[in-house]
């Protein structure tokens, strides 16, 4: 399902943004006159729990008398934010931030020597006083200390390998700052505490994730060697090396040109919807007529490798499949990639008419043998396969990989509890954020105007004081999600009565890990849900250690897809593979 990576799951929220957005991308000013200028340059530091956010802000004057801003982000070695607008009257200073849903409104004093105020975003609010900085003032862009900066280095642990971007820089009193990026969990510019060098000893601290380093850097001053603690936990080994290029993403499952198949981009319609699928066939060589699969993705944008967190695995599925012997088809979902429509706009029952366009055409082709053809959902994939099964004869048999079987609305609530708890929300955290969840879904069945809603939804989040935690881009985006026809369809779906009517061979797979469909609810439910509706041919089967995506996982959240260097697990394949030859008329 949707989740706050790719719209797989409603609305994981992940509370250290606070922590990481408080901080500003623009200033904007515009001055009434005075005798003395605003002009100059200003520091300031934004205490953000334990964390310390180091800021200098350049105020200067057009010719034309229009006011300029700019500001450095000290700890994320990023300088020269361009600002637009100022508001100054008399010593009032009102900064908007449209970027991250910010504020800041401050006094200048009468010298022109300090800037106090309130940094406001969402319900939460932070003192923010500016110091003007002397014309001798340390610049930051000129290296004080050897460790300064950008650094790579890669974590590796319980089969998870994190890539780490280190930034080093120092603040206008000479005193070392640094920031550290997770570049496969998205997150960046993750303040640092207590940053030091002393000779060849760096030592720095993340309070956001109560994370600890200690490292030696050696003489050629281009690599640390050390190690990162969290939580008080025995440190794991960490090295960076001096570059401003992340560390290679690792990706072994991914196949590499030439293939030995055929491969072929074709396009197929949904005439009825006015949309034109555009996908990818792979054929085995050599003559015959080939069993085949239609692949249908998750939802979200999903394009026809079903690419998610620097991962496509419906490239490699389609790769094992074929050399196997088994046509694959997979496309790119209406409005993604290189296919017409729009994805805001379609139901799952609307995708589920594109899917039965590429069945038909898999049934035309002549390298197929139109009695094979079956289909492989994932997630909401495996939704739509049992209901497109349920209504056609020519679907010869189905895997389902982690399908949710419960209403939409109970798989939506689930998978934000599992995901929560696994992100170490507390239960008072928990139990709010569910609650805001039951609330907005009341408001989507009860209000039809899309505008009205996004009104109320919008005041919603204020009043549960969740926008201090949502970045207005993140905000828009559920904003979206929550208003679109496919939300509101899918909150009071129900997969289960299509299930009595899938009378061919279902293969299903579940990982034992995962949080998005968790295999305790829905797999009994999928084979008993099959069984008693009279299919004689059913297979489903937890697989241990895997998560959502079928990954080997350590402990099935979603922040993890992405540090995983597997794409699908060896034996998930296995299994697949088997199964299809075994009901295809071929041999495993």
């Amino acid at each position: 399902m949707r989740t706050t990576v790719v719209r797989e799951g409603c609305r994981v929220l992940i509370l250290l943004w606070l922590a990481m957005m408080l901080m500003p991308h623009a200033l904007e000013a515009q001055t009434a006159k005075s005798a003395l200028s605003a002009e100059g340059t200003y520091a300031g530091t934004l205490q953000a729990g334990e964390a310390r956010l180091h800021l200098v802000l350049h105020l200067s004057k057009a010719t034309n008398g229009a006011w300029r801003a700019s500001l450095d982000s000290l700890d994320q070695g990023v300088m020269a934010y361009e600002a637009t607008g100022v508001s100054l009257s008399g010593a009032a200073l009102k900064l908007e931030i449209a970027s991250v849903g910010a504020r800041y409104e401050g006094k200048v004093s009468d010298d022109r020597q300090t800037i106090d105020g309130l940094w406001s975003q969402g319900s939460a609010s932070l003192p923010l006083l500016f110091k003007r900085q002397s014309a001798n003032a340390r610049k930051s862009t000129e290296p004080l200390a050897p460790v300064e900066g950008m650094w790579q280095g890669a974590l590796e642990t319980h089969g998870l390998r994190l890539r780490f971007q280190l930034h080093v820089a120092h603040d206008t009193e000479g005193q070392l700052v640094a920031a550290l990026d997770s570049i496969d969990q998205g997150v960046s510019g993750l303040p640092a505490i207590k940053v030091n060098q002393k000779d060849a000893a760096v030592h720095f601290e993340v309070p956001a994730v109560a994370g600890v380093y200690v490292g030696t850097l050696n003489a050629a001053k281009n690599k640390l060697t050390g190690t990162w603690s969290q939580t008080g936990a025995d440190g794991e080994k960490l090295d960076f090396v001096r570059s401003d290029q992340p560390v290679e993403l690792r990706r072994p499952q991914t196949p590499v040109k030439p293939h030995p198949y055929l491969e072929e981009e074709v396009t197929f319609a949904n005439t009825a919807a006015n949309v034109t699928l555009s996908g990818t066939l792979t054929i085995p060589k050599g003559g015959g007529s080939f069993p085949a699969v239609l692949l249908i993705a998750g939802s979200g944008p999903q394009d026809r490798d079903g690419s998610l967190a620097n991962h496509k695995p419906f490239l490699v599925l389609a790769d094992y499949l074929t050399r196997k012997g088994i046509a694959v088809l997979r496309y790119d979902k209406r409005g993604i990639g290189k296919s017409t429509g729009s994805p805001d706009a379609a139901t799952t029952v609307d995708l589920s008419a594109d899917a039965e366009a590429g069945l038909a055409f898999l049934k035309q082709r002549k390298e197929i043998n139109p009695a094979h053809i079956g289909l492989i959902g994932h997630s909401e994939g495996a939704i739509i396969a049992p209901l497109l099964a349920s209504r056609s004869k020519d679907v010869a048999w189905l895997v389902l990989l982690s399908a949710p079987v419960t209403k939409g609305e109970d798989t939506l609530l689930s998978q934000s509890e599992l995901i929560a708890r696994a992100g170490g929300l507390t239960d008072p955290q928990l139990e709010a954020s569910l609650e805001f969840d039951h609330a907005a879904y009341d408001l989507v069945r009860q209000e039809k105007d899309t505008s009205v809603l996004i009104e109320k939804i919008t005041t919603l989040v204020k009043a549960s004081g969740l926008d201090a935690a949502l970045p207005p881009a993140a905000l828009e985006s559920q904003l979206r999600m929550l208003t679109s026809p496919w939300f509101r369809f899918f909150l009071d779906y129900d997969p289960q009565p299509n299930l009595k009517n899938v009378k061919c061979p279902v293969l299903g797979l579940y990982g034992q890990k995962d949080l998005q469909v968790p295999a305790k609810v829905n797999l009994p439910m999928l084979r008993d849900g099959l069984v008693q509706a009279g299919n004689t041919d059913v297979d489903v089967r937890e697989l241990p250690d895997l998560n959502h995506l079928l990954q080997h996982a350590y402990s099935g959240a979603p922040a993890e897809y992405a540090a995983i260097e597997e794409t699908l697990a060896p034996d998930a394949l296995k299994i697949v593979g088997d199964w299809v030859l075994r009901h295809s008329g071929g041999s495993s």
